[in-house]
């Protein structure tokens, strides 16, 4: 049964608060134990937010969906599994989840609240990185969504766990991941400025992957 709009918000905001507070705490941590070695940090990174996700996708879809992703409830409502009118309600929430995330996490390690990142992410290489990233992404969540929730939460853990080491802008494919994380200087953030390349190359991602399986997998209502 479908929750009321309220509680589906409250919980994308929720988990897309705490899968910001994983991305980049950890990445704020890894920094610190790694010494130096930016291999073994991106390393811990990795595993950090691919479980992350796992756990967090498991508590949440029940009630929301668990997409914490603005691409994602983009698909999902470019294939009528979710009413256009709740679109914008899911984006600010999701938006709202990761900046708080961020802030949260900043002052749990002793950082400013806000502060801009200096980390260049920049260049076509980057930006086409991430259309493959999101492209990836959105095509596990739509191949393994007829599945159960576990298998979908393993899926999309596994797969951020991989692409975070074969895409060279180690895979935010998040809109709503790439915004926030401009407000932290550290290890996970991206300059304000190279982050429009991200999200237009994501958006891009996502609509390609909604109508590739549109037609490799038709929704069900639509045989």
């Amino acid at each position: 049964m479908r929750q009321p709009l309220a509680k589906r918000v409250v919980a994308e905001a929720l988990g897309t608060f705490f899968l910001l507070a994983a991305v980049v705490g950890s990445g704020i941590m890894a920094e610190r134990l790694a010494n130096g070695n930016t291999a073994l940090a991106l390393l811990a990174n990795t595993l950090a937010t691919g479980a992350a996700l796992v756990a967090l996708i498991i508590g949440f879809a029940e009630v929301s969906g668990a997409h914490f992703n603005p691409v994602v409830t983009l698909s999902f409502a470019l294939r009528r599994d979710l009413p256009w009118s709740e679109v914008p309600f899911y984006w600010l929430a999701q938006l709202a989840g990761g900046i708080g995330g961020v802030m949260a996490t900043n002052l749990m390690f002793g950082l400013p609240a806000i502060f801009l990142s200096h980390h260049t992410r920049t260049g076509m290489a980057q930006v086409f990185s991430e259309f493959i990233a999101t492209l990836g992404l959105l095509s596990v969540i739509l191949s393994a969504s007829r599945s159960t929730i576990l298998v979908v939460a393993i899926a999309v853990g596994a797969y951020i766990t991989s692409a975070y080491w074969f895409t060279a802008s180690t895979s935010f494919a998040n809109p709503a991941v790439t915004l926030a994380r401009c407000l932290s200087d550290t290890f996970a953030g991206i300059r304000p400025v190279d982050a429009p390349g991200f999200v237009l190359a994501q958006l891009a991602g996502s609509i390609v992957a909604t109508v590739l399986f549109r037609w490799l997998m038709p929704a069900r209502d639509n045989k």
